[in-house]
Formats: C-alpha cells, structure tokens, sequence
C-alpha cells in the first residue's frame, strides 16, 4: 500500500454504518468496498477530511472501519427508534449532495498538436524522398565504376600487350645488330 502521506480517506453508508477505508484513490477505495458501482458519481461517497474520523483508516490502510453514523448511535443507546436515519436503499433518502466542480474552460486546441505531426509527417517524406535520391546516385555511380574498371582491364591489356610487342621487337633488333657485330 502507499504511504500514509499518499492515502486519501472516504467514506460510504452501509446500513446503520459509515465505511471508512484509506486508499490512494477513489478506485482502490471502491475495490475495498468490494463495489463495482461508482459510488462517487452516484453521490453516496465522498472523501473524508476531517481529521478525527480520519485517524483510525489511516492506521490500517486498506481495512475497511464501520462505525455508526452521529445520530444512529444516540438513537440506539436511548432505545428510540424514531431518531435513527433510516438504512439507504430502504427509504427515499436523499445521498449526500454532490461537490460541483470547477468549470475547467474551453477544451485546449489541438491546433499546435495537429501542426506538429503534420510537419513530422512532411520531414520523414522529404528524408525519404532524399534517401531514395541517393540510392539511385549510388548505383549510378556503382555503373560508373563498373564501366570505368572495364575500361580500364581494356587499355590495360592493349598496353601490357604494346609493352611485349615491343619487348619482343627490341629483343628481335638487338639480335639482328648483335649478328652484324660478329
């Protein structure tokens, strides 16, 4: 369970009873009630601030504490019944009002949101478009080097094949001019 410092106490009617129990929020205090109603937006829930009805929940964090409502308990001790509050659920009793809240104001516009993915969405196009682009010169240039090293296998071998014709006619002159010296 939370800290004590994060709980929050509520309360509900349970019959003669008021449960208290101290949770970190409404839902937590409906799953201890075992409620699967919003008692909250119904109006016959509310949060307790009060701090001498708030020591005891605090203490056991999560436990449900009943105690009987102001009233009910003199009614009881007296043996008069006709100053009890009557069970909820068996008269038209009227729940506990509900708490107004603030008038938020206008809904915030999604004007600067909507903007921003639209100028997210037009950035990846472009880096898109720009990473196809250079896709395309890479192979282009890859093209290019392929015809430039076939180019270059070509005059290579037309050069190495001068380089021994020539070879070969310099060794046939020197033998022709090495014979004349005899």
């Amino acid at each position: 369970m939370a800290r004590k410092q994060a709980l929050k106490v509520f309360r509900t009617p349970i019959g003669f009873h008021d449960a208290y129990v101290a949770a970190p929020s409404q839902k937590a205090a409906l799953a201890a009630w075992g409620s699967s109603a919003d008692l909250f937006a119904r109006g016959v829930a509310e949060r307790v601030t009060d701090e001498a009805l708030m020591r005891e929940p605090l203490a056991s964090p999560g436990k449900i504490v009943r105690r009987l409502r102001e009233g009910d308990a003199d009614a009881l001790a007296e043996g008069d019944t006709s100053k009890r509050k009557k069970p909820a659920g068996k008269t038209k009793a009227k729940p506990p009002a509900k708490r107004r809240r603030p008038d938020p104001g206008p809904r915030p516009s999604r004007a600067d949101l909507t903007a921003a993915e639209e100028a997210l969405d037009q950035l990846r196009s472009q880096q898109e478009r720009e990473e196809a682009d250079l896709r395309e010169r890479e192979k282009a240039i890859e093209r290019e080097r392929r015809d430039l090293d076939r180019s270059h296998q070509r005059d290579l071998a037309a050069a190495e094949a001068a380089v021994e014709q020539a070879r070969r006619d310099h060794a046939a002159a020197l033998d022709r001019w090495l014979a004349r010296q005899e």
